[in-house]
């Protein structure tokens, strides 16, 4: 798995699914199955989150970033 950070764009809470804005400008879709995975109860415009994705680049969770 591959992670990457970025910021909410787009998040529709009737689908759960959404955008994040990446940090190198572009933007990648999350589906349904990655916010469910996450554990997350709702996401709101601008927040920060951390993106897994797998070998053929699918989003397949969003978590909250970790401090290190």
């Amino acid at each position: 798995m591959r992670g990457m950070q970025g910021t909410v764009a787009t998040y529709d809470a009737a689908t759960r699914s959404g955008t994040l804005l990446l940090d190198d400008g572009t933007e990648l879709a999350f589906p349904a199955r990655a916010f469910d995975a996450s554990g997350l109860r709702l996401l709101r415009l601008g927040q920060r989150l951390r993106v897994d994705t797998d070998a053929a680049g699918e989003v397949v969770r969003v978590t909250l970033p970790t401090m290190a």
